[in-house]
């Protein structure tokens, strides 16, 4: 079984080594989240690689791109279609609209 192991490629056997990492969960002050969340954020980073490189741990050289994530529900959905005048299951155009309402809310931040 080994002598298989070995005869993985190389982008699989990568894999397999993260798939055994695990990760590691901190209960922390939220003064101490604030200042390492701004602290990756100031350096353009996530917060978990903020915190690799805060224990001097080495962080992917790989391209990320930005994002920021949030989860809906269906009932989300249902509350945003009602919100945009739109059907509940016009997800696409749901999201589209969202977008764009987080655009305003930075334009208006920004003035």
């Amino acid at each position: 079984m080994s002598k298989a192991k070995h005869s993985l490629p190389e982008p699989w056997r990568q894999n397999q080594k993260a798939a055994k990492a695990s990760q590691v969960a901190f209960d922390l002050d939220e003064q101490f989240q604030y200042s390492i969340r701004k602290a990756a954020l100031d350096s353009g980073v996530s917060p978990s690689d903020q915190i690799r490189t805060i224990l001097g741990l080495s962080v992917s050289k790989r391209p990320k791109r930005p994002r920021l994530t949030v989860s809906l529900s269906e009932d989300d959905y249902a509350i945003l279609a009602q919100k945009y005048d739109l059907a509940a299951d016009a997800q696409l155009e749901i999201k589209k609209r969202v977008f764009d309402d987080l655009v305003q809310f930075v334009s208006l931040e920004l003035e």
